[in-house]
């Protein structure tokens, strides 16, 4: 337990940065990029204390804050953060900086709005995995739409206004049904705290309800099959350092929402309907993958790969419900478990990566379509070795980070079922395809054209961005054990959950 208010300095020091950077001005470009990337640099640094002073043998929630926030209805301003939360923390604010730093050219008009709406966002991100009362996380939850939407819809392509309402839409939508099934819980229980819903006995047409409320919810966020269709638009649509923090980090929150809500709330309704989501996840891995092969726009590429790889998420989350409920294989479930919680961070490192290459050669060509380019590698030889090592990741090669959470829940849904896990795999060679096939017409051959000839290898800002993502692909790949013994005690805290019935 630390006596410095870490979780609060986490969330509110980058949305301090963010109205500070407003207070720069549009007249003082520069200012406002240093004034957002010093802010985002000791975010990022307050991430030192937290992981020093973290207890790997405790599964329970520490760093705990609690303040009253609304006290006639029992709303507390509480947070606290377990192995899953740390990992996600930590992405978010590394992710941010790189972030921050690739976007240091790419925008010119309204510069300090720009760099202070992905300020405010970053700390309303942490807010999300750190917040233990569910109305303070709804209100995260929530508030993080909105600097996006901005995001998207000020500094995005020729349709961003289209894609800005759908992305807001269809997660607003969503999110309202939970809002439903939290309020069902307060009313029971009495109480907004997570780990009190958790406790709470329910029946099974009980947690059937608020099992779909939350899946309604979680499942746009991921997102699921068949409620992608938002991605695709949002991703061509945002501007380059907006995709990066749409791929790596917000897509994880449908994930961790999961992982907080579904599984200790709802065991028996997630045992349930398990095969419906295990369905659903297949459908995301294969079709989706399917879907990817024909794009001709890159950035829709990666998008539609981001569906499938997600589908691993949900896929290994639910195979342990499965596990559990049906072979009784504990051990099955937690390797399911933990897949999926490294899947979600090695994703973040691989999708950051691939969108961040996509920024580079739309800042120099403005084209994302893949018929324009061909033989970049003779030109920018750096820039290809950086690429085909997030392609090979995205194909999930083993050595990378790609390799890591896949293999794991493959591994588990072995043991449920080889076909399951046939299906599971064979998504390796849909994503090698399209990859590769990508990779191929945009690296590989004779230079496409005049334009391509006259490109510029990658400067030292884009080496910084590219060779840190770089270093978590490889380091995850060849050395997840830091990443698994970080989390493994609040998964095995989970697996237990759903071995426990409430009926």
């Amino acid at each position: 337990m630390t006596h410095w208010p870490l979780l609060s300095l986490l969330i509110w020091l980058p949305i301090l940065g963010g109205v500070l950077t407003l207070f720069a001005g549009n007249a003082r470009p520069r200012l406002a990029r240093w004034v957002a990337l010093a802010f985002a640099l000791a975010t990022l640094a307050l991430c030192v204390p937290l992981f020093a002073g973290f207890d790997l043998a405790d599964p329970a929630m520490q760093f705990g804050e609690r303040l009253p926030w609304i006290p006639a209805y029992d709303i507390q301003y509480h947070l606290g953060a377990d192995g899953i939360s740390l990992a996600l923390i930590g992405l978010t604010a590394l992710t941010t900086v790189l972030a921050l730093i690739g976007a240091w050219g790419s925008v010119d008009k309204r510069v300090s709005q720009y760099y202070a709406a992905f300020m405010i966002l970053e700390g309303l991100m942490i807010g999300v995995f750190a917040a233990l009362d569910a109305v303070l996380f709804y209100v995260f939850f929530e508030g993080m739409l909105i600097p996006m939407f901005i995001i998207i819809g000020v500094w995005g392509g020729p349709r961003r206004v289209y894609a800005a309402v759908k992305f807001f839409l269809y997660t607003f939508l969503g999110s309202v049904f939970m809002l439903v099934g939290l309020v069902y819980l307060y009313l029971k229980g009495g109480s907004w705290q997570i780990a009190d819903m958790a406790a709470l006995p329910l029946s099974l047409t009980e947690q059937t309800w608020l099992f779909f409320a939350f899946l309604l919810a979680f499942a746009v966020k991921v997102p699921m099959f068949p409620v992608h269709t938002w991605l695709p638009d949002a991703h061509v649509e945002a501007p380059t350092a907006g995709s990066v923090i749409l791929a790596a980090i917000m897509l994880k929150i449908g994930g961790y929402g999961f992982v907080r809500f579904v599984l200790p709330i709802v065991p028996d309704a997630g045992a349930a309907w398990a095969w419906l989501v295990i369905a659903l996840s297949l459908i995301a891995v294969v079709y989706v993958g399917l879907v990817a092969l024909v794009q001709e726009d890159m950035k829709k590429l990666i998008a539609y790969s981001s569906v499938s790889h997600m589908g691993f998420v949900t896929l290994g989350i639910f195979i342990a419900f499965a596990l559990v409920r049906g072979a009784g294989n504990a051990d099955a479930a937690r390797l399911g478990l933990q897949g999926a919680m490294v899947q979600m961070i090695s994703h973040g490192f691989v999708s950051g990566a691939m969108f961040s290459c996509v920024g580079v050669l739309y800042d120099r060509m403005h084209t994302r379509m893949i018929r324009d380019y061909g033989g970049v590698a003779n030109v920018m030889p750096w820039f290809a070795l950086f690429w085909v090592l997030f392609a090979m990741a995205n194909s999930g090669l083993p050595g990378t980070s790609g390799f890591v959470g896949e293999f794991m829940v493959i591994l588990a849904s072995f043991q449920q079922s080889p076909w399951i896990a046939f299906a599971a795999a064979f998504t390796l060679i849909i994503g090698a395809a399209y990859t590769l096939w990508l990779t191929k017409r945009v690296i590989w051959g004779d230079v496409g054209n005049a334009h391509v000839a006259a490109l510029k290898d990658i400067d030292a800002r884009e080496w910084i961005v590219l060779g840190v993502f770089a270093a978590g692909v490889l380091l995850i790949g060849v050395w997840p054990k830091p990443l698994t013994d970080l989390m493994e005690p609040s998964i095995a805290q989970l697996a237990g959950q759903l071995a426990a019935t409430k009926l």
